[in-house]
């Protein structure tokens, strides 16, 4: 099944245009996820809309949007007036300008999104654009409007298509000042420095995203599959804490530290392939089929406990 777009409109660079589609770039879905449930009946709980003062439910065509001005005082504002004062830039992204990627600050980047041709139509404007951004090796800086608000995006070639990042604006990043003013100017020694810079020196490698390993989510998988499988759950020992206070003779152990698995690492060995789906590895019920359903939702029940 192709993905479903999160927008679609069209794609401008003064006169050149051509209609595109925006995709989420990352998902969250194959991550382990729970349901509440009554403790008492094993039954999943249920969220209710109900009016703060009076406690009974409220439908939906009865709950409107309002802003709070004083505790207690709203001001409603409703589907209609919301629709007014829609931009027009609704259904373009509109490239106002182009910058280097280094001038935009990471706080300010917020998720990225694909960004492709929409159709049979527009490829060879699209190109045009995708091209002109990679000759330039700038970012083009525009604005697209998701879910009622106007965001600005970054869009950079990758591969056939471009990726999108929605960009924060400058009210919505904390000043540094906040937090770092009461930080302590503290000199550094060059014997410091050099040891950090072994250290460095000796983690040093490329950034290669498939041999990391989300082991809390694996943690889960095992701790899904061990009760699914009746077995007992046991706690595993915590690594006691070392507390150096000589932050020099802490430097010096962790040179020795790194050095030694670099000498005992076995060459050739491939690191570990990410699968297409964490949940992939949950274990089938004993005698029965790979069932995805089960995977996703695990089918014992709790124990009803008393409370």
């Amino acid at each position: 099944m192709a993905p479903r777009a999160n927008w679609k409109g069209f794609l401008r660079l003064s006169l050149v245009t051509c209609p595109v589609a925006l995709y989420l770039a990352t998902s969250e879905s194959e991550k382990i996820s729970f349901n509440q449930l009554n403790r008492q009946t094993g039954h999943r709980i249920k969220y209710l809309k109900v009016d703060a003062d009076t406690g009974d439910e409220v439908p939906n065509e009865d709950i409107v949007k309002g802003y709070e001005l004083d505790k207690g005082q709203y001001i409603e504002v409703t589907k209609e007036e919301l629709e007014e004062i829609a931009l027009e830039s609704t259904r373009t992204i509109e490239i106002d300008e182009f910058v280097d990627k280094s001038d935009i600050d990471p706080r300010y980047l917020i998720r990225p999104y694909y960004l492709r041709p929409d159709g049979k139509v527009g490829h060879d404007a699209f190109a045009v654009i995708r091209e002109t951004i990679r000759e330039m090796n700038k970012v083009a800086i525009g604005r697209v409007v998701l879910t009622n608000r106007e965001h600005i995006i970054a869009l950079e070639p990758l591969d056939k298509g471009l990726v999108g990042t929605l960009l924060r604006y400058p009210y919505e990043v904390r000043s540094e000042q906040e937090y770092f003013d009461e930080i302590q100017d503290v000199k550094v020694t060059k014997d410091m420095l050099d040891l950090a810079r072994h250290i460095v020196n000796q983690k040093a490698g490329r950034f290669e995203p498939e041999k990391f390993e989300d082991h809390y989510e694996t943690a889960l998988i095992d701790l899904i599959n061990q009760k699914r499988a009746g077995k007992p759950i046991t706690p595993k020992e915590r690594p006691a804490s070392t507390n150096v206070v000589d932050l020099m003779e802490a430097l010096r152990r962790s040179v020795g530290k790194e050095a030694a698995p670099a000498k005992a690492a076995k060459p050739g060995k491939k690191p570990r392939k990410a699968s297409s789906g964490q949940k992939e590895m949950l274990m089938p019920i004993e005698g029965k089929k790979p069932n995805v359903t089960a995977a996703k939702k695990p089918a014992v029940r709790p124990q009803r406990k008393s409370a």
